[in-house]
């Protein structure tokens, strides 16, 4: 074989070990890419399998974090350290013990006194001098009974011819219902304040009282009820519109099909809440923008708080005089999701983020204004802040975007011109924590009755919802509520004032005309 063959049969192979190379470059980092992906599924599935299985407080003790920040070495923090400031301990609050059981003060006490046997055989031979007294807490369950109203009829002694006369009949809460307004409040309050289905309830009645009641007829009640109600939360409604300062979430929530039996599909129920005020629900089929319109009005004016569900910024889009907040609790969720993935780094952000809120509870302690809230975030958190915002820049291109930490630091400088507006406002808050209590109890409810049992029944249940929650954020006995407004809603007329039966103005009004009677 001559020389020229022996070149080119060498040009080939050079040719084949090259594209051999290639080949395997390619294929490295394929598998490079395979094992990132396969190692943000198995974060995914682990954040998965804590939300579903695991503990839903996100508290960190003192313990947790420094073992976050074991492993942190000086190049995981972004800012240099000659040049950033001092980070600041988050104030401890010391925690009071609580006590196991706490009862009012004028809570009834029933008396049984027992006699000593030789005392009462012979009674003339003893003399009192003292008593011992303990107490034990009981209880009565509740009990059925019919509440009868007897109207006699009377005639003109001296005149029978005359037609008879006769008491008018009371007002009841429907034509016929059959339900009195302590049991329909009794109802109310178990479906939509403790929160039992009314099949359960169903059950308990039969078994325990004898009594039954079948659930399609206490749906048919509850309706009933929503007839009266629903004027007092457009009172509620028209308050929050007109309020300068709302937060706002939603929850999604199945409700049956009638078009699909045996189906469910997914509505939300809309939450605004006005702080220390009011609370509204209100239920929508989708999750469109188009929901705050008529939750909050297309007139709208004031600074609304909200995630970063892009619903919002559509609403706010075209309103010059709405202003969004952002929530610092959604930012700090995803650095929490995100620990096992980078513990040191997740661990700083997140005492950088506890530093922020051991100000805002020290604030909140001592109940200081709006005034003192503005000046001690921009003599403290302001510095937190663009301290924060230094170090996720930094830490951006280190992780991948589809990561749970690329993903959380996405989200937190995606938001950060609405996370950090509440400095500069006193009387907003750090989060929108408060707002998401309140949807708490219908996030317990769906574990129980599951779904709504169709579109009009979202309407019901957020009306009643409203109420109830109402009740609990002013500290009202909504059983006594709603059984009031059970009594007084059937004989009001359309002149009468109805934004005097909210909640907070029942409960002033019940108060003065305590001190008026003492």
């Amino acid at each position: 074989m001559d020389v020229a063959a022996l070149q080119t049969q060498l040009y080939l192979l050079q040719q084949q070990v090259t594209l051999l190379q290639a080949q395997n470059a390619s294929l490295q980092q394929s598998l490079e890419e395979s094992r990132r992906e396969l190692t943000g599924w198995r974060q995914k599935f682990a954040a998965l399998a804590r939300r579903l299985f695991g503990s839903k407080s996100e508290q960190l003790d003192a313990a947790q974090l420094q073992l976050l920040l074991a492993g942190l070495t000086q190049q995981a923090v972004a800012p240099a350290p000659q040049k950033s400031l001092p980070a600041m301990a988050a104030p401890r609050r010391e925690r009071k013990a609580s006590q196991r059981v706490i009862t009012p003060e004028n809570l009834e006490v029933v008396r049984e006194v027992i006699e000593p046997d030789v005392v009462k055989a012979e009674p003339e031979q003893w003399q009192r001098i003292d008593e011992e007294v303990s107490r034990q807490l009981d209880f009565q369950p509740a009990k059925f009974f019919w509440r009868e109203t007897v109207r006699p009829k009377y005639v003109r002694a001296d005149d029978r011819s005359r037609p008879p006369v006769v008491a008018s009949a009371p007002v009841r809460v429907s034509d016929r219902c059959l339900a009195a307004p302590g049991l329909l409040a009794h109802l109310l309050v178990s479906k939509y304040a403790d929160p039992l289905p009314f099949y359960r309830l169903q059950t308990i009645f039969w078994q325990r009282q004898g009594v039954f009641i079948a659930r399609q007829q206490m749906g048919l009640w509850v309706g009933q009820c929503v007839v009266l109600l629903e004027a007092i939360v457009v009172g509620l409604q028209r308050e929050l519109q007109h309020s300068p300062y709302v937060q706002v979430d939603e929850t999604p929530v199945r409700y049956r099909e009638p078009e699909t039996p045996g189906q469910c599909a997914q509505g939300y129920l809309w939450t605004a809440l006005v702080p220390g005020q009011c609370v509204v629900y209100e239920w929508h089929p989708s999750r469109a923008a188009a929901c705050l319109d008529s939750l909050l009005g297309n007139d709208f004016k004031g600074k609304l708080q909200c995630d970063g569900y892009s619903a919002y910024p559509a609403f706010a889009k075209d309103k010059k005089d709405v202003a969004l907040f952002g929530c610092w609790a959604h930012a700090r969720r995803g650095f929490w999701e995100a620990r096992e993935q980078a513990p040191g780094v997740a661990g700083w952000i997140l005492n950088q983020i506890g530093i922020l809120y051991g100000w805002e509870a020290e604030l909140r302690e001592s109940r200081a204004g709006p005034g003192a809230r503005e000046a001690r975030r921009a003599s403290h958190s302001r510095m937190v802040v663009a301290r924060l915002k230094r170090a996720l820049e930094k830490l951006r291109p280190r992780y991948l975007p589809k990561s749970p930490l690329g993903q959380a630091i996405s989200y937190a400088l995606n938001q950060w011109p609405v996370l950090e507006r509440f400095r500069e406002h006193g009387e907003v808050e750090a989060d929108n924590n408060l707002v998401e209590n309140a949807i708490r109890p219908t996030a317990v409810g769906k574990k129980n009755w599951l779904c709504f049992g169709s579109d009009e029944a979202g309407t019901r249940n957020a009306t009643v919802f409203t109420l109830v929650q109402n009740c609990r954020m002013h500290g009202v006995n909504p059983y006594e509520y709603l059984k009031e407004m059970l009594e007084r809603l059937p004989r009001m007329t359309n002149q009468d004032d109805l934004s005097q039966l909210t909640p907070l103005n029942w409960k002033k009004a019940r108060q003065q005309s305590l001190r008026q009677a003492a």
